[in-house]
């Protein structure tokens, strides 16, 4: 028996009005993930109720309209889009929004806008590390710090939630992240009157009133006509500037000539000493290399001084030009500021403009006096003592020279240093002068102890009878000469032919001891002895002597010396 449900169900009526309902839903195009159109049926306290055309109507929280001003002209039967995210949820309902459907328009039109660059209008409603947050179409957008404006802004309250014009200058489809710049549009606003404005100018042009807006110390801003030019400082003058501000102040009018004018950046530079003429054109004219001028030291630097020659020229005085005793002295303390000198031209580089000064080349140089004096005994003081060296300054010239450990006596001792203090007067002989460099020696005073084998016509090869001074465990110290200025000392190996007899105990201080010169350098100042190299020469003379028919008979070394000395004792009979 059929129910009184399947009775209705199957009314022609309710049949009909089934087929006109699947028709109406079968015209209606609707798909997720997309912005559709929809009809205000109903605005409530916390909704808004919207007509898609679907299985049933759509509510949108109030909130969604509240971040502009579209809820006041909300009203029923108003038409706005929505995005679509559900057709039917598992409760039945439709989900929309839009909030949503705003945020993709825009995206759609930031990304259009982009490629363009066209200007839209946005509000900063907030601030982040690093700069703002700009709605822009109801897309959160984010402007960095530097580009809310041409010039840093100490404060913006002012432009928070007021319309600004912005450029669109990154998009990043996969984070969904823009980036905005107001300063874009401003420098595009500012170049398109620039330009406008450097139809009216050429390069080459000469500005009589250009207005002085700001100095730094590489160059002055000029306004002309409105638009910013640099005058940078080396187009000031032909000579050197300090600082810009110490030619001219704010405010100040000045004549000059447009130089060049950047098409690109639309940057615009200026000169005003290209409208004067250039001192270096004919200086050559007026200036020769090799003679002295008189000139004011202008400028004094760590590593020399700058001095004025005439308007608009300069010259340095390098620090190895200013005095002939000490290259690297500081030129304060020899210049100063203002100060009239002499000076002599060393060098002119016209197309550099660098000219090159001498002013010690005015000053009598101590070098040429003492040139003639290498050879001779000049006193000296004492400046400083090192591990190894004296440095002296000479008294009559003040040049500084040195004086090695070695050349303070012949002994060539080390401790001979310890022997001198600071700003003791010596006398000295001045050995040599070379690039500038000054050596003494205390020794060349002193008679030359080696002189003792010329003056004794001694020579290597030769046997010299000498004095034992000290015995060592290694040898013995021997003087050659009387007044013991000649120390030399033999080795134990070199004390006797035979070994056992090479013992340096045997011997004692004040015996005479005959020795062989083996060595004698006297560059090195070296001397060798050896008493073995006398025996051995003392032997072959004698077997030469005595020797031939002696050994032939069977005779001995020893008969060969006894019968050599018995000889000699019947001829002193």
């Amino acid at each position: 028996m059929e129910t009184e449900q399947e009775i209705k169900n199957k009314s022609p009526l309710r049949k009909e009005f089934q087929n006109l309902l699947d028709k109406d839903f079968k015209d209606r195009k609707l798909k997720e993930n997309e912005i559709v159109q929809a009809i205000v049926t109903e605005i409530t306290k916390n909704f808004v109720v919207v007509d898609c055309k679907a299985k049933m109507e759509g509510m949108i929280p109030i909130e969604e309209f509240k971040n502009d001003k579209e809820f006041e002209k909300l009203k029923v039967g108003s038409q706005i889009d929505v995005y679509l995210e559900r057709i039917e949820s598992f409760k039945g309902e439709i989900i929309i929004s839009r909030d949503k459907a705003r945020k993709m328009k825009a995206w759609k039109k930031m990304e259009k806008v982009f490629e363009t660059q066209e200007e839209m209008t946005g509000y900063i409603t907030g601030k982040v590390k690093g700069g703002f947050i700009a709605t822009v179409e109801g897309l959160p957008c984010f402007m960095p710090s530097s580009q809310i404006d041409v010039r840093p802004l100490k404060r913006i309250d002012h432009l928070m939630n007021t319309p600004v014009k912005v450029i669109a200058t990154r998009i990043d489809k996969n984070r969904g992240n823009v980036c905005v710049s107001r300063r874009a549009v401003l420098e595009k606003s500012k170049n398109a009157e620039i330009t406008e404005a450097l139809k009216n100018i050429k390069e080459g042009d000469i500005v009589e009133n250009a207005i002085v807006k700001a100095t730094t110390d590489w160059g002055i801003f000029l306004d002309i006509n409105g638009i910013d030019v640099l005058l940078h400082v080396s187009d000031l003058s032909h000579g050197r500037v300090k600082k810009p501000s110490d030619l001219v102040t704010i405010g100040q009018k000045l004549k000059v000539k447009i130089t060049k004018i950047d098409e690109k950046t639309n940057r615009v530079s200026a000169s005003v000493k290209a409208l004067i003429e250039d001192p270096y054109e004919n200086i050559e004219k007026k200036y020769k290399v090799g003679e002295v001028y008189e000139g004011t030291v202008t400028k004094i630097m760590d590593y020399g001084a700058f001095c004025k020659i005439d308007e608009g020229i300069e010259g340095l005085i390098h620090n190895s030009e200013l005095d002939w005793k000490n290259k690297n002295i500081k030129p304060s303390k020899i210049l100063s500021v203002s100060q009239k000198i002499k000076f002599k031209i060393i060098n002119i580089e016209k197309e550099t403009k660098r000219i090159s000064l001498s002013y010690k080349a005015t000053l009598e140089n101590p070098w040429e006096k003492i040139n003639n004096k290498i050879g001779t005994e000049v006193k000296v003081k004492v400046n400083n003592i090192t591990d190894k060296a004296i440095f002296a300054e000479m008294v009559e010239t003040g040049l500084s020279g040195m004086l090695h450990y070695k050349e303070i006596s012949y002994d060539e001792n080390i401790e001979d240093l310890k022997k001198f203090k600071k700003n003791e007067l010596l006398n000295v002989k001045l050995l040599e002068i070379k690039d500038d460099k000054i050596r003494f020696s205390k020794r060349a005073l002193d008679k030359d102890p080696l002189d003792w084998f010329s003056d004794n016509k001694k020579k290597v090869g030769d046997v010299i009878t000498t004095r034992i001074h000290e015995v060592l465990k290694t040898g013995v110290k021997v003087s050659i000469d009387k007044d013991k200025k000649l120390i030399v000392i033999i080795r134990k190996a070199d004390l006797a032919k035979d070994s056992a007899d090479a013992r340096p105990e045997v011997f004692s201080p004040g015996n005479a001891l005959d020795a062989k010169i083996t060595e004698l350098d006297f560059k090195a100042r070296r001397i060798k002895l050896s008493v073995k190299a006398a025996q051995i020469d003392e032997e072959k003379s004698l077997i030469a002597k005595f020797g031939e028919g002696a050994t032939k008979s069977g005779a001995t070394l020893k008969g060969i010396f006894e019968k050599a000395i018995g000889k000699k004792d019947k001829k002193k009979k």
